[in-house]
């Protein structure tokens, strides 16, 4: 039994790490650290995630990074317009209509703003950019281990996507959380488009 455990924790690594490197091979040279060199496109999204820390007292680095990417990008004319897409799961959660409010102070004109809240899950954002949006290239922005996941679900769809990778957060705890938990969002992304040829 504990053979068969340990066969089973080895496979589920292999899996992982295998979706890893294909995640990234298929992003490479589409995910750029300076925003000089982004492409112009006229559609940049923007990926949620929570303005508050998960102890709901300080900032979510993740957030005010993405937020000033998001803002260096406009005011370089490498985006005409911010899709902000994320989660509204009540009055009190709102991730796009937060993401538009910081906008704004940076600067960002709110006519240029389009918000999609029901981007539950970055699948969703994707999809959503095209069939609503009628978007066929945009330009994504996230942390870079965020814009790779989103560039191969963008490129399964047809749609000729890069990326702007905004500043990631370098608080260790955080950020072994947040990229283990990447590995299995991961595979799960190739279960959901295999799923979604199936069905």
């Amino acid at each position: 039994m504990l053979r068969l455990g340990l066969w089973c924790a080895m496979a589920c690594t292999v899996v992982a790490v295998v979706c890893d490197a294909i995640v990234r091979l298929r992003a490479r040279k589409r995910c750029y650290d300076d925003a000089e060199r982004v492409p112009h496109n006229k559609m940049g999204l923007v990926l949620g995630t929570s303005p508050l820390a998960p102890d709901g007292v300080g900032a979510n680095m993740y957030f005010v990074y993405r937020i000033e990417a998001a803002a260096r990008l406009y005011k370089k004319g490498k985006v005409e317009y911010l899709l902000l897409s994320g989660d509204k799961s009540g009055d009190a959660y709102d991730e796009p209509l937060a993401m538009r409010e910081s906008l704004i102070a940076h600067g960002v004109p709110s006519e240029n703003i389009i918000l999609d809240k029901s981007g539950f899950r970055t699948l969703d954002s994707i999809v959503h950019s095209i069939k609503i949006y009628g978007q066929s290239s945009i330009t994504i922005i996230s942390q870079r281990f965020h814009n790779e996941r989103a560039i191969y679900l963008a490129r399964s769809k047809g749609v000729d996507a890069v990326a702007y990778n905004a500043q990631d957060v370098v608080r260790w705890n955080k950020y072994l959380k947040i990229h283990g938990r990447e590995y299995l969002a991961r595979v799960r992304m190739f279960v959901d488009l295999y799923m979604c040829r199936h069905h």
